[in-house]
């Protein structure tokens, strides 16, 4: 599994004119499902996402994480994260995991947030979204699982 994340002060998803997630400071990650990808992927990929550390401490470095902070969290499922990039000018999705698979595993690492962390907003699988944000730094990276 794969997460692009963005350290933000403000985030939220729209669907048609519906808000469907939102977040004050925090991590947005956008998220892709691969062919590999299974439960542990998925539950490890959260804890890296979770305990990376993204936010400064009081001398300014990138030292605490969300966990640390108490933030937001907005898990944004984003297919196009598991394309196969590597020749042409087309994106190819024969890497990327079977929709089946892939909202399977959304919805669990969503299940599996809520769980082990107090705010956690989401997208909605499927769906054409608009996500707006404002990113701190800006700070963003791609985690693997």
């Amino acid at each position: 599994m794969i997460a692009l994340i963005q350290r933000v002060s403000r985030a939220e998803v729209r669907v048609a004119q519906r808000q469907v997630g939102t977040i004050d400071a925090g991590i947005l990650a956008l998220i892709g499902v691969t062919r590999e990808d299974n439960v542990q992927s998925a539950d490890r990929l959260l804890q890296r996402v979770l305990g990376y550390r993204v936010f400064p401490d009081a001398d300014g470095r990138m030292s605490l994480s969300l966990r640390d902070i108490h933030g937001g969290l907005l898990l944004v499922p984003q297919f196009t994260l598991a394309a196969d990039t590597n020749k042409g000018t087309r994106a190819g999705f024969s890497t990327a995991a079977a929709p089946d698979d892939a909202r399977r595993l959304f919805g669990h690492l969503v299940e599996r947030a809520r769980t082990v962390h107090p705010a956690v907003a989401t997208g909605e699988f499927g769906a054409e979204m608009r996500v707006s944000l404002t990113n701190e730094g800006p700070v963003t990276f791609w985690l693997e699982a």
